[in-house]
Protein backbone atom coordinates (compact mmCIF):
# COMPACT_ATOMS: atom_id res chain seq x y z
CA UNK A 1 0.00 0.00 0.00
CA UNK A 2 1.25 3.53 -0.63
CA UNK A 3 2.56 5.18 2.52
CA UNK A 4 0.15 8.08 2.02
CA UNK A 5 -2.70 5.64 2.76
CA UNK A 6 -1.06 4.13 5.85
CA UNK A 7 -1.70 7.00 8.29
CA UNK A 8 -5.35 7.68 9.01
CA UNK A 9 -5.34 9.95 12.08
CA UNK A 10 -3.34 11.18 15.02
CA UNK A 11 -1.37 8.11 16.20
CA UNK A 12 -3.60 5.93 14.03
CA UNK A 13 -2.72 3.70 11.09
CA UNK A 14 -4.60 1.20 8.96
CA UNK A 15 -3.04 -1.67 10.92
CA UNK A 16 -5.48 -3.87 12.76
CA UNK A 17 -4.89 -4.95 16.38
CA UNK A 18 -3.43 -8.25 15.18
CA UNK A 19 -1.19 -6.78 12.44
CA UNK A 20 2.43 -5.67 12.49
CA UNK A 21 4.39 -3.58 9.99
CA UNK A 22 7.48 -5.58 9.07
CA UNK A 23 8.84 -3.84 5.98
CA UNK A 24 8.89 -0.56 4.10
CA UNK A 25 9.92 -0.78 0.47
CA UNK A 26 11.34 2.47 -0.83
CA UNK A 27 12.54 2.44 -4.43
CA UNK A 28 16.09 3.70 -4.89
CA UNK A 29 16.18 7.07 -6.61
CA UNK A 30 17.33 7.06 -10.21
CA UNK A 31 18.96 9.80 -12.22
CA UNK A 32 20.38 12.99 -10.83
CA UNK A 33 18.63 13.50 -7.50
CA UNK A 34 19.04 15.13 -4.16
CA UNK A 35 17.09 15.22 -0.97
CA UNK A 36 17.01 16.92 2.41
CA UNK A 37 15.10 16.85 5.69
CA UNK A 38 14.96 19.64 8.23
CA UNK A 39 12.94 20.12 11.36
CA UNK A 40 12.46 22.92 13.83
CA UNK A 41 12.50 22.26 17.55
CA UNK A 42 12.42 24.93 20.26
CA UNK A 43 15.56 23.47 21.84
CA UNK A 44 17.97 20.88 20.50
CA UNK A 45 17.22 18.63 23.46
CA UNK A 46 13.57 18.20 22.50
CA UNK A 47 12.63 15.34 20.19
CA UNK A 48 9.22 16.65 19.18
CA UNK A 49 9.45 18.82 16.08
CA UNK A 50 7.24 21.87 15.72
CA UNK A 51 7.50 21.35 11.94
CA UNK A 52 9.40 18.94 9.70
CA UNK A 53 9.91 19.15 5.94
CA UNK A 54 11.50 16.60 3.61
CA UNK A 55 12.18 17.40 -0.04
CA UNK A 56 13.54 15.28 -2.88
CA UNK A 57 14.10 16.40 -6.46
CA UNK A 58 15.22 14.73 -9.67
CA UNK A 59 16.88 16.77 -12.40
CA UNK A 60 17.43 16.33 -16.12
CA UNK A 61 19.88 19.02 -17.10
CA UNK A 62 18.63 22.12 -15.35
CA UNK A 63 14.96 21.03 -15.32
CA UNK A 64 13.17 19.38 -12.44
CA UNK A 65 11.63 16.11 -13.63
CA UNK A 66 10.37 14.96 -10.25
CA UNK A 67 9.69 16.52 -6.87
CA UNK A 68 8.39 15.24 -3.55
CA UNK A 69 7.76 17.43 -0.52
CA UNK A 70 6.52 15.85 2.71
CA UNK A 71 5.34 17.83 5.73
CA UNK A 72 5.29 16.64 9.33
CA UNK A 73 3.67 18.05 12.48
CA UNK A 74 1.38 20.36 10.52
CA UNK A 75 -1.66 18.09 10.08
CA UNK A 76 -3.19 15.08 11.82
CA UNK A 77 -1.04 12.83 9.57
CA UNK A 78 2.14 13.38 7.54
CA UNK A 79 1.18 14.89 4.19
CA UNK A 80 2.60 15.73 0.81
CA UNK A 81 2.55 19.23 -0.63
CA UNK A 82 1.40 18.05 -4.06
CA UNK A 83 0.66 21.53 -5.46
CA UNK A 84 4.20 22.60 -4.56
CA UNK A 85 5.57 19.46 -6.21
CA UNK A 86 3.59 20.12 -9.39
CA UNK A 87 4.78 23.74 -9.49
CA UNK A 88 8.41 22.53 -9.57
CA UNK A 89 8.12 19.77 -12.15
CA UNK A 90 9.24 20.85 -15.61
CA UNK A 91 10.75 24.05 -14.24
CA UNK A 92 14.29 25.28 -13.71
CA UNK A 93 14.85 25.43 -9.97
CA UNK A 94 15.87 28.92 -8.93
CA UNK A 95 15.04 31.37 -6.15
CA UNK A 96 11.68 32.23 -7.70
CA UNK A 97 10.44 28.66 -8.25
CA UNK A 98 11.70 27.58 -4.83
CA UNK A 99 9.95 30.56 -3.19
CA UNK A 100 6.69 29.65 -4.96
CA UNK A 101 7.00 26.04 -3.79
CA UNK A 102 7.45 27.28 -0.22
CA UNK A 103 4.26 29.33 -0.48
CA UNK A 104 2.29 26.37 -1.88
CA UNK A 105 3.65 24.03 0.79
CA UNK A 106 2.55 26.49 3.49
CA UNK A 107 -0.93 26.54 1.94
CA UNK A 108 -1.05 22.72 2.08
CA UNK A 109 -0.29 22.68 5.81
CA UNK A 110 -3.20 22.30 8.24
CA UNK A 111 -1.49 23.09 11.54
CA UNK A 112 -3.05 23.64 14.92
CA UNK A 113 -1.99 26.11 17.56
CA UNK A 114 -0.61 24.58 20.74
CA UNK A 115 2.08 25.17 23.36
CA UNK A 116 4.84 24.54 20.79
CA UNK A 117 3.66 27.20 18.32
CA UNK A 118 0.74 28.93 16.67
CA UNK A 119 -0.74 27.75 13.38
CA UNK A 120 0.60 30.91 11.68
CA UNK A 121 4.10 30.29 13.05
CA UNK A 122 4.00 26.71 11.78
CA UNK A 123 2.92 27.84 8.31
CA UNK A 124 5.83 30.29 8.33
CA UNK A 125 8.21 27.47 9.29
CA UNK A 126 6.87 25.27 6.48
CA UNK A 127 7.58 28.07 4.01
CA UNK A 128 11.14 28.58 5.32
CA UNK A 129 12.01 24.88 5.72
CA UNK A 130 10.64 24.03 2.28
CA UNK A 131 12.90 26.65 0.71
CA UNK A 132 15.89 25.38 2.69
CA UNK A 133 15.32 21.70 1.96
CA UNK A 134 14.83 22.40 -1.74
CA UNK A 135 18.04 24.45 -1.84
CA UNK A 136 19.86 21.59 -0.06
CA UNK A 137 18.36 19.03 -2.45
CA UNK A 138 19.35 21.11 -5.47
CA UNK A 139 22.92 21.37 -4.22
CA UNK A 140 23.07 17.63 -3.58
CA UNK A 141 21.62 16.81 -7.01
CA UNK A 142 24.27 18.98 -8.65
CA UNK A 143 27.19 17.63 -6.64
CA UNK A 144 29.53 15.30 -8.53
CA UNK A 145 30.29 11.88 -7.13
CA UNK A 146 34.04 12.01 -6.54
CA UNK A 147 34.44 8.22 -6.97
CA UNK A 148 33.31 8.00 -10.59
CA UNK A 149 32.79 11.55 -11.84
CA UNK A 150 29.06 10.96 -12.40
CA UNK A 151 26.29 13.31 -11.40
Amino acid sequence: MPLVDFFVGVRQTVLGPDELLVELVIPAPTGRCGGSYRRHTPRRELDIAVVGVASQITLDGDRCTGARIALASVAPVPLRATAAEAALEGQTLNAETIERAGELAAEAARPISDQRGSADFRRHLVRVLTRRTLADALERAGRRDSRNGAN
